[in-house]
């Protein structure tokens, strides 16, 4: 059989399983449980029963041996170490896993460090986005994916200064059906058992939180509420610190005279594009699996050149800057030693084929060496994630005007600050990154 924690769960009739390391004492648990019946009607959450409601009269509960022998029953013991060995390389506080048979939906809360959350005085102890797989994507690819994003969205909460440990939600599900009230309420419950305030993330679209609100407080970001979703302030925290980053790599103060290579035009690629524009940038490269939106920008700003390439040939482009706004994972060590670029700085997240620090950090030097202005993600798109907050803490309270605004402060200065402190270390902007918060969640 394949590789998966999924399927034992499925196989024995569990609902949910708990995964936890801890990186002081190098300690591994793991517990199986069944929580709820197949049966259970989802659509009735916080309606008639709720996160910690009784679900069932025929409860399980294992303990940490018999789930160890359950895994070992099912052939998976190897995939288990497996899956530890990856919380212990990223000092991951664990997996929260909840199993919907009926539908087959497979929802992963992907833990890194709760030091942030455990004393806020807000009811969400983690926060991070939501985002959906096929089923054909190997389940241990889901995990890297989700946990490789929960790292990065501890730091990015210490750097825009959100009270919740970083985390990712992972689903494997079909494609999302916004009128099927069961599968909202599922996903709510698992949302509130792990007291995760979310958004909308890849594959799933911006108004699954308008259509959850009846369900949960805990997902935002959908087109109704006042600030709009997450890619706009996530562009505009990007561009304020590529501002700054051009300043310091270029001693240049405007995007004329660049030539930019944008890898992606989706909810934060469009409105970057849009910015450089409005800030002198007469030249882009674009790309994006969506032909009409690449339309849409030639049609909006006929007098700038905008040349369109494929999306597997937007790497090997002769250009200046590029700003990465899609998928991670893409800067390999063979990448980074092919591509032209000066400068590396954009929203997408985990551009840095990694899953670990040391291994980003090693990367990070090698662009170094080959002259490649690059820092870490999570110092410059974190507008998103300071939205989300705005909107989940203040509602209709919420000041876009005044929001936008910190945004680009926090941004511009925070990038100044790492870059300037990196140079004096002699470091990368990378190491410089990670000394600085590493010193905050860990300290506990």
């Amino acid at each position: 059989m394949a590789n998966s924690m999924f399927d034992v769960l499925r196989d024995e009739g569990m609902t949910t399983l708990i995964v936890r390391y801890d990186y002081r004492t190098d300690k591994e648990y793991i517990i199986a449980k069944k929580e709820w019946d197949d049966d259970i009607q989802w659509c009735n959450f916080n309606k008639t029963f709720y996160a910690d409601s009784l679900l069932t009269q025929n409860d399980v509960y294992l303990n940490n041996a018999e789930t160890r022998a359950l895994f070992e029953k099912h052939g998976q013991t190897a995939y288990l170490d497996q899956v530890f060995d990856l919380l212990r390389k990223g000092k991951f506080f664990g997996l929260d896993c909840y199993y919907n048979k009926k539908k087959d939906m497979r929802f992963t809360a992907n833990l890194h460090n709760i030091t942030l959350g455990i004393n806020s005085k807000d009811y969400a102890v983690y926060t991070g986005g939501i985002r959906r797989h096929d089923f054909g994507e190997p389940e241990i690819e889901v995990l890297i994916d989700g946990l490789n994003l929960g790292r990065a969205q501890t730091y990015k909460n210490v750097s825009s200064k959100i009270p919740y440990g970083g985390g990712k939600i992972t689903v494997q599900a079909n494609p999302v059906d916004l009128d099927d009230k069961d599968e909202l309420g599922f996903l709510a419950f698992s949302l509130d058992r792990v007291k995760f305030f979310t958004g909308p993330d890849m594959r799933y679209p911006n108004e699954l939180a308008d259509a959850m609100a009846e369900f949960s407080a805990y997902i935002t970001a959908g087109p109704k509420n006042k600030i709009g979703s997450s890619g706009i302030p996530t562009a505009i925290g990007v561009h304020a610190a590529m501002k700054e980053a051009i300043k310091f790599h270029f001693n240049k103060d405007t995007m004329k005279g660049f030539k930019f290579a944008l890898m992606g035009l989706g909810s934060v690629g469009y409105p970057q594009a849009e910015l450089l524009i409005k800030d002198g940038a007469e030249d882009l490269t674009v790309c994006d699996l969506d032909p009409s939106t690449i339309e849409l920008l030639k049609r909006s700003y006929p007098n700038i050149k905008i040349t369109v390439v494929n999306p597997d040939e937007i790497l090997d482009v002769d250009a200046d800057i590029l700003v990465p706004s899609a998928i991670g994972g893409f800067l390999t060590e063979d990448v980074i030693n092919k591509i032209k670029f000066k400068m590396v700085f954009g929203g997408a997240n985990n551009q840095l084929y990694a899953t670990n620090k040391e291994e980003e950090i090693r990367l990070a030097k090698i662009l170094e060496s080959r002259g490649i202005l690059y820092q870490e993600c999570w110092v410059q798109n974190i507008g998103g994630v300071m939205s989300g907050k705005e909107m989940y803490t203040k509602g209709d309270e919420a000041n876009k005007e005044a929001l936008f605004k910190r945004i680009e402060k926090v941004c511009a200065e925070k990038t100044l600050s790492n870059l300037t402190e990196a140079k004096a270390k002699g470091i990368t902007p990378n190491e410089n990154a990670y000394r600085v918060i590493d010193n905050l969640i860990y300290a506990k």
